[in-house]
């Protein structure tokens, strides 16, 4: 290797890949703007535009964004399989674009109907549920294979970094310039993704039916038929440890994800704060989760035993702003609760990684990511009806209350199993599946 060529593999993969960085640069564009769009338009139900109801209005909203993924998520599967790679992408940025852009003109020249608001909340919810999952299906088309794991580094780093910007500006935006601003600000992020990926050459790649194709000559001359991937009842069948724990986390994901209801609740009606105050929130959970994620793999003890004591820590620091209220309080359990799903999210995908079949683990983690998803709009929904006849402070205790006893069960899981089960396969850690997370 020359010396201009080691100097240009010393250089991070989006300025040595031009390809790969123009895309990476989209993606942080459009999970931005849709996290900037979440944030924001529930810090405007809740601050500014829903009188009553504003509990059930600010987690039904929640709730109508986090459908299209699990809803969709067969149809989605095929079209990435059936279309080209660059095209999908291209036209899920377009769409959300125009979506966002109607919606700017119309808030621009009219109040907006609740209605449209919604429905705007779900067209950008499909188009990210396209968008998102697209893009990790790329990655290999966009790197050479040694920059694949580098590749996905980044990927999935940008989701935390990208949810974090969009986070801290969506509250600050609709204070300052209203709803008309926060999806103006969208269609211009979602439209300019749309043309960075409109200039970017993808490689030809092999669609699901060209390697059907390939797999019935192959067969046809006598070779062996590909494997076909297990139901997921089967596989948890035979890792009872595996199933149980992921009860566990499901279970907590019902109290945990219900913090973006609670939080901007509590900013209104406990703080009595602007939307400055929900952007730090927003900024101490994602700098949490992006530390526990980094330090995760440097503490010790096993998984279960971990995980109970985050989970135990977690719901201490989710209701310690019931108990102890002011903005300082705030800041910390959510930075606190932050770091802890961080740790576990990265601690239980590589336990998972290691305990469930190399032929089984896209399954698994595909059905996992629904089954977890799917907590999401229902906490969004039961948290958002219950702050509207109760105080945030109170739900802030429901949340801690609910987690502890799953903290318990997990630990108890643990105990049953003290050796844990033998590994499956040497272990390839993917941390874009969290097993307790943000579900943003």
């Amino acid at each position: 290797m020359t010396a201009a060529a080691t100097a240009a593999r010393r250089l991070p993969l989006v300025l040595r890949n031009r390809r790969f960085g123009t895309v990476w640069t989209a993606q942080v564009l459009t999970q931005a703007a849709g996290r900037m769009f979440q944030v924001g338009t529930v810090w405007w139900l809740v601050g500014h535009a829903a009188d009553a109801d504003r509990g059930l209005a600010s987690g039904a909203l929640l709730a109508v964004g986090t459908l299209p993924a699990v809803a969709l998520a067969p149809l989605v599967a095929a079209l990435i399989a059936r279309r080209p790679h660059r095209t999908v992408l291209g036209a899920s940025a377009a769409v959300a674009g125009l979506v966002a852009l109607g919606t700017a003109g119309w808030a621009y020249a009219a109040a907006l109907p609740m209605a449209v608001v919604y429905g705007a909340a779900l067209l950008l919810a499909g188009c990210q549920a396209v968008f998102d999952p697209c893009l990790t299906t790329s990655v290999p088309e966009l790197v050479d294979d040694a920059d694949i794991e580098t590749a996905t580094g980044f990927e999935l780093g940008t989701q935390s970094l990208a949810g974090l910007a969009g986070g801290l500006l969506g509250p600050l935006v609709v204070d300052s310039a209203g709803l008309t601003g926060i999806v103006a600000g969208c269609a211009g992020a979602y439209l300019l993704a749309a043309a960075l990926i409109g200039t970017t050459r993808f490689p030809a790649a092999a669609t699901t039916a060209d390697a059907t194709a390939a797999d019935a000559d192959a067969t046809a001359a006598g070779g062996d038929a590909p494997a076909r991937p297990r139901p997921l009842r089967r596989i948890l069948s035979e890792l009872p440890f595996v199933r149980r724990v992921l009860l566990c986390f499901t279970a907590a994901n019902l109290f945990t994800t219900a913090v973006f209801v609670v939080m901007p609740l509590y900013t209104r009606t406990v703080l009595h704060a602007d939307g400055s105050t929900v952007a730090a929130l927003e900024a101490a959970l994602g700098a949490g989760t992006l530390v526990g994620s980094f330090t995760a793999g440097r503490l010790p003890g096993a998984p279960t035993a971990l995980g109970a004591a985050c989970l135990v820590l977690m719901g201490l620091s989710l209701g310690l702003p019931g108990l102890a209220p002011g903005q300082a309080s705030a800041v910390g359990s959510m930075a606190v609760a932050g770091w802890c799903v961080g740790v576990i999210g990265v601690r239980f995908v590589a336990l998972f990684q290691r305990l469930v079949p190399a032929e089984d683990r896209p399954g698994f983690f595909a059905v996992m990511q629904a089954l977890l998803g799917a907590t999401f709009p229902v906490s969004s929904l039961v948290f958002g009806l219950l702050g509207d006849h109760l105080p945030a402070r109170t739900l802030c205790l429901v949340q801690a209350l609910g987690v502890l006893p799953v903290a318990a069960a997990l630990w108890w899981t643990g105990r049953r199993e003290p050796d844990g089960p033998e590994p499956a396969a040497v272990p390839h850690q993917d941390p874009a599946a969290q097993p307790i997370g943000d579900a943003r």
